[in-house]
Formats: structure tokens, sequence, C-alpha cells
């Protein structure tokens, strides 16, 4: 797989991610969630941290919110160029199709957040009780690194009532799948996967 085939790709899944995300955040207030299906919402939320919106201050007593989130958002940047430089890397040893492939997908979904938290700040006014504006005049609704990523799509196929008995979360309602993501999240699940399914035809060993 060539390198212009997989920015070609990279290129795709940033077009729809940030299209998903631009629309949801210009027509649907914070919290707005529309029925697709029984086992299927489109749900708005918005993402201040990392996975599940943990943050960095969770860890640590010691360390603000913001400078946590600032934290967290350089770490993306330096992260994206070790990716970017590992795609170009084995573009240029012709490596294996499938390991070009999974880079691709993870460095399009980790470049996609990092958009959001780069930029969103600034460019957006704040979900809360009113649909965003692009670009407002008013300005946006926090600083360049401080912007909280997009989230909407919703998968709770099943909801359950678990007994007492049940260790950790007895009696408690279960809903699974909770967690809401965007597009960008799914490339990098699915490049993840890719490398653990297909480790050893991503990783042959040499003879």
């Amino acid at each position: 797989m060539s390198l212009k085939k997989a920015l070609a790709l990279i290129v795709i899944i940033l077009i729809i991610d940030q299209v998903s995300k631009i629309y949801i955040k210009t027509h649907f207030i914070l919290h707005e969630s529309v029925d697709v299906f029984s086992w299927f919402k489109i749900y708005f939320i918005e993402n201040d941290g990392m996975a599940w919106g943990t943050k960095l201050s969770d860890f640590s007593s010691f360390i603000s919110d913001r400078t946590a989130k600032v934290s967290l958002t350089l770490f993306r940047v330096v992260a994206i160029f070790g990716i970017g430089y590992w795609l170009y890397d084995a573009t240029k040893k012709q490596t294996s199709r499938i390991l070009i492939l999974a880079i691709s997908l993870i460095f399009a979904g980790a470049l996609g957040n990092i958009i959001d938290s780069v930029f969103y700040g600034v460019f957006f006014n704040d979900s809360m009780g009113q649909v965003a504006a692009f670009l407002p005049d008013s300005g946006g609704y926090d600083t360049w690194l401080h912007g909280r990523v997009v989230d909407m799509l919703y998968f709770p196929l099943f909801e359950v009532d678990l007994p007492e008995w049940f260790p950790f979360y007895a009696g408690k309602r279960f809903n699974f799948f909770e967690p809401v993501f965007n597009i960008a999240d799914v490339a990098i699940s699915t490049g993840f996967v890719m490398l653990i399914v297909f480790n050893k035809q991503a990783f042959p060993s040499k003879k």
C-alpha cells in the first residue's frame, strides 16, 4: 500500500469525521438526542478528556483540569508526529498492507480528535442550552488547546437490572453499550483491533 493511498484514506476519514462533528455542533444542543433505531441514537455530548471522559487530573490532585487538558492536547500533538513517522517509514519499507492500513486509521482518528481539542474552543461558542455557531462574533467558548471533542454515536443495545449478588454493580442498572463516541474513535479502535487480530500479518517474522 503506497503512501498516496494511505494519505487518501486519512483525508476521507478526516472529512467524514469533521463534517459529522460540525453538523452536530451547529444543529444540536448539548445532550440532545435523536432515535435512529431502538438500539442506535445520535446523542450529542462533548468530551473534555480521554476515553470515556477520563481526565489526567483524575489521577492526581496536584494538577488542575485546565493544565491537564493542555498537557493531554500537547501529548496528542507529539504522538501524532510519531504515528506519522511510523506510517511514512512503513510505506517506505513496503511493509504489510495490514500494518499500513491500521496505522493510517489510527493516525486519521487521532488527528480528527486533535482538531477538536486544538481549534473547537475558538471556532465555536458554547452548546449548553443553545445551538453553537461557527466563528461567532462574541468569540469561542474557550481558548486554543482547550476545545472539547464532539461525540455523537450511541448504541444502547440493551439494559438490564443486575441482581443484588452481582459483584461491584449489585442492584444497579447495566447499559450495554454505554460509551458515546465519534468517527475518529471508530478509526482508532479499528486500527488497534487490526493490529491485535492480524498481528502476525502486520508484523511478519523475518526468516
